[in-house]
């Protein structure tokens, strides 16, 4: 795998909010600390780096954990403590809806202004935000990264009383995604190796 000096590194939603019992059952309990290590060599190497927060709107309920003025609304502190460390560029974006591309600033704009050809998706939730980054990251014309276990989502209820676990979404979603052409699922080491 090779990766660009200037592949960016998109964090997607790392927040205080998912946290939060209504939730439900969550997976992978590493997520946290291959993110971390995502961000940290990203930072040493001065390469970019986006942390994209979610901001609820009154559309999804005021009582939402995600929302502004909230204290669920704030990264997690061990992204919040990584926040403007590194020697590369770094954007933060807000949205309201899942894709990162729709949020502000314009995150295609950012990194097409830079020259940037690579994105990695990492953060929470896998089949939402994430996925939805990654598929419009894919037909925008980036070469997008997936590290599978550098994120994490929760199970869920769907039409006609079915069912799913995490882990279960997290490999429809890896398989769709790889499977599909939008982005290439790899692991955190794998991405730790090519860009150190």
């Amino acid at each position: 795998m090779e990766m660009r000096e200037n592949a960016a590194l998109v964090i997607v939603d790392v927040q205080k909010g998912f946290e939060e019992e209504v939730w439900g059952r969550r997976n992978n309990p590493g997520a946290e600390g291959n993110i971390a290590a995502l961000i940290d060599v990203w930072q040493s190497s001065g390469r970019p780096v986006v942390f994209v927060r979610h901001d609820s709107t009154q559309v999804e309920g005021s009582a939402s954990p995600l929302r502004p003025g909230y204290a669920g609304n704030g990264f997690k502190d061990f992204v919040e403590q990584r926040r403007g460390k590194g020697s590369g560029p770094e954007l933060l974006v807000t949205k309201s809806v899942n894709s990162a591309f729709y949020g502000e600033p314009d995150l295609d704009a950012w990194l097409k202004g830079a020259g940037v050809g690579q994105i990695v998706v990492a953060g929470i939730q896998t089949n939402m935000c994430n996925e939805t980054t990654a598929r419009m990251g894919g037909n925008l014309g980036y070469e997008v990264f997936f590290p599978l276990d550098a994120m994490h989502t929760f199970d869920l209820e769907g039409p006609f009383g079915w069912t799913r676990t995490a882990d279960e979404l997290s490999r429809a979603t890896a398989v769709s995604l790889h499977g599909g052409g939008f982005a290439k699922v790899v692991t955190t080491e794998e991405l730790v190796a090519a860009a150190g």
